[in-house]
C-alpha cells in the first residue's frame, strides 16, 4: 500500500489481502476493488496487538489467548472500516463493501504479511496500522487495485 503527496510516494506498507481472488461480491471472501472511503476509525488508544470482536476490544492481547484461538487471523490493534463509493461496483446490493465488514486492520500473523492471508480484509502489521490510523481520518479515500 502506498501513500502519495504531489505525485511522490511518501510512505509504503507491506500488506496482505484475501487468500481468494479479488471480488466485490458478498460471500466471495475476496478483497473488494475500487474507490472506497474510511467510514469508521475504531481502536484509538488501544495497545498494539489488542484483539477486537464485533469491533469491540476484548481486553486481551493476542498472545494471551489459547493457541487454538490464534490459528485464524484475528482483528488486532486498529480498524479502518471501509465504505464503497461506486454504485454497483462496491456500494449497494450484493457488492456493498461496508455491509461485508471489510476493514484495514492489524493481525496476529504479522510474520505472514505480504502473502495472501485474509478473508477479504486488508491486513497490516500492528505498528503499521497504528501509524496509518493516526494519519487518516473518516472520509479519507482508499483505492484498492490489482
Amino acid at each position: 500500500m502506498q501513500f502519495f503527496e504531489d505525485g511522490n510516494v511518501i510512505k509504503s506498507y507491506v500488506i496482505s489481502t484475501s487468500r481468494r481472488p479479488p471480488s466485490n461480491l458478498n460471500g466471495s471472501l475476496g478483497t473488494p476493488r475500487g474507490l472506497h472511503e474510511i467510514a469508521e476509525r475504531i481502536g484509538a488508544g488501544q495497545p498494539a496487538g489488542m484483539v477486537f470482536r464485533g469491533r469491540v476490544s476484548i481486553g486481551h492481547h493476542f498472545s494471551e489467548l489459547p493457541e487454538n484461538a490464534t490459528d485464524t487471523n484475528l482483528i488486532t490493534s486498529r480498524i479502518l472500516w471501509l465504505n464503497g463509493l461506486e454504485d454497483g461496483v462496491n456500494r449497494g446490493g450484493d457488492v456493498d463493501t461496508h455491509a461485508r465488514y471489510v476493514y484495514i486492520h492489524g493481525t496476529n500473523h504479522e510474520d505472514r504479511i505480504g502473502e495472501p492471508l485474509s478473508a477479504g480484509c486488508v491486513l497490516m502489521r500492528n505498528l503499521d496500522i497504528i501509524e496509518l490510523y493516526e494519519q487518516v481520518r473518516t472520509g479519507d479515500l482508499v483505492l484498492i487495485v490489482d
